[in-house]
């Protein structure tokens, strides 16, 4: 490893024999996912090693080239035991953003990077899985054409649909991705006017510039003016050693919570998509399973897993939304951070960690300050025996924020903001659940999608802002040109109203009346905690 008085100012490595850091590390200038990386990796759990380029280089990403390529590359090829290019044993890597402050899925990600016609021997020597290495390239070259070189995203996923008909991807053996892997380097050329990099310094070049540019994209700037982020604190870019959940049977990629981010009950809340890699959860294009699929695939990771989360609780004494992978059986942890939640659910947590020992009553207090009384309750459908209980559900939907709410069907932003701006109530219906909805999710009192999971990027920010969502309508047909949807048998026109009922996973035809109803119990354990602060304070003071 390089000496300490050589080592970059501005850059970090992230290794499980790295005692200490090279210069100071914090949230600020390596990013709150890096910097929670080494908190992760300091208490032992199983983090893949990872070079960070600081927050620092966000307004001249060229300038860390130089730096990254003569020291920070090497430095991260000793941690891994893998070096870049190589034709053996070539390192392949992820380059993921991360500013000071949580935007989840408001910037880029790139997986896979590294691989190459040269490498790809050498990577299956490494696996003796051919399935992997052609699913891990084509999803290379579709990702970086559509972040990198500009590509439409619909470019690669239309030839999919021509490839699949119908069938999941997942199913497609190793000769159909070899296929369809030669089919997009094609269209990447074809469209991008050059060929794919081969070249894998290019490719981390590259993808190093792009997510760094994505601190300017139009999602990420209108999440940071609807959450008042100071746009000058930039992001970080994390260069990490892959781990591949696509590498079969016991593999896949999960995002979860440590407690249900809706309601705050103390029970791990999982997504998971087995044989697959973490882009297919978060992205919002794929639908995912609950935790007893990796329960059932990889049951010492799930064991290993609600191990790891009850680290991750003492070390950030608060609820964590985590990532993960797991490969060939074990367990890789990707990230973590502070879980957004519903107003109900910050205050069970901050509770229920009091009572735990976890954090002090001061702490509880100082989360629970800002939330209302009147907003710790659940909205549900009418009591029973009113107009409520005639009404039947036209379909169903996996639900990832709680409520019911009633409005007029919006196929898109422009829709949403026409409507919402004269006065109706607006639900967003999608295909995707993806963040550069993010705009018009401000303004709709609800989302509906055919295809996501409740722990994609959109359906998290969803949760912050207190959107009524339900993911995952699998019978939901959307016809952008007759400006129509289908759920199950019934066809509804853009404009007319339906109603989501995001505790049950409902769908329902026209306006339905509901209540706010209070979770009495919890009021007053926070009545308590308050009174007895009150009380505290009166007594120091002598009053």
């Amino acid at each position: 490893m390089k000496s300490v008085s050589h080592w970059p100012k501005h850059l970090y490595l992230i290794a499980s024999d790295n005692a200490d850091h090279h210069h100071k590390p914090s949230r600020e200038s390596m990013g709150s996912k890096a910097f929670n990386l080494l908190r992760m990796a300091k208490i032992g759990l199983p983090v893949p090693p990872a070079l960070v380029i600081g927050t620092f280089y966000t307004k001249s990403p060229d300038e860390c080239m130089l730096p990254v390529f003569t020291v920070g590359l090497p430095a991260l090829e000793e941690a891994a035991g893998l070096a870049i290019g190589d034709a053996r044993k070539p390192l392949i890597v992820s380059v993921r953003s991360g500013a000071p402050v949580s935007m989840p899925g408001m910037m880029e990600t790139l997986l896979n990077i590294g691989l190459c016609d040269q490498t790809m021997p050498g990577l299956l020597r490494q696996t003796g899985n051919p399935r992997l290495v052609w699913d891990a390239y084509r999803r290379l070259i579709a990702s970086y054409g559509e972040v990198v070189a500009g590509l439409p995203g619909s470019l690669f996923e239309e030839e999919i649909e021509r490839v699949t008909q119908g069938r999941d991807e997942r199913l497609l053996d190793f000769s159909e991705l070899r296929d369809l892997t030669h089919r997009f380097l094609s269209l990447y050329q074809q469209h991008a006017g050059q060929a794919f990099p081969q070249d894998v310094n290019e490719q981390l070049s590259g993808a190093i510039r792009a997510v760094f540019a994505s601190w300017q994209a139009e999602k990420a700037k209108q999440y940071r003016t609807l959450n008042q982020i100071d746009p000058s604190i930039g992001t970080a870019v994390t260069i990490q050693s892959m781990v591949f959940g696509n590498s079969g049977g016991h593999a896949g990629a999960g995002v979860g919570f440590t407690r249900d981010p809706t309601n705050g009950e103390p029970r791990l809340w999982v997504d998971f998509l087995a044989n697959a890699q973490g882009e297919d959860v978060v992205s919002g294009r794929r639908n995912a399973h609950g935790h007893q699929v990796l329960a059932s695939v990889a049951s010492d990771a799930w064991r290993q897993l609600e191990e790891a989360t009850h680290a991750l609780e003492r070390e950030f004494t608060d609820m964590q939304d985590f990532e993960f992978t797991v490969q060939d059986g074990v367990l890789h942890m990707l990230q973590t951070r502070s879980g957004k939640r519903t107003p109900l659910a910050a205050a069970r947590i901050a509770l229920d960690l009091l009572e735990e020992g976890i954090i002090d009553a001061t702490e509880a207090l100082a989360r629970t300050g800002s939330l209302r009384e009147e907003d710790l309750g659940t909205v549900r459908l009418a009591s029973q025996g009113g107009a409520a209980s005639q009404v039947t559900p036209v379909g169903a939907a996996m639900p990832a924020c709680p409520g019911v709410v009633s409005g007029e069907i919006a196929l898109d932003g422009e829709r949403a903001l026409a409507r919402s701006s004269a006065g109706a109530r607006v639900i967003l219906v999608r295909q995707d659940a993806q963040t550069s909805d993010i705009a018009a999710l401000e303004l709709a009192s609800g989302l509906l999608t055919q295809r996501g999971a409740r722990t994609s990027h959109a359906a998290v920010v969803a949760r912050q802002l207190g959107k009524v969502c339900l993911v995952g309508c699998e019978s939901l047909r959307i016809d952008l040109t007759a400006r129509t949807v289908g759920v199950g048998d019934l066809v509804f026109s853009e404009g007319d109203v339906i109603t989501l009922d995001g505790n049950d996973g409902v769908v329902y035809a026209g306006a339905v009346a509901a209540v706010m109803v209070p979770d009495e119990g919890l009021l007053e354990r926070l009545r308590v905690l308050r009174s007895s602060q009150d009380a505290a304070r009166h007594r120091k003071h002598g009053t």
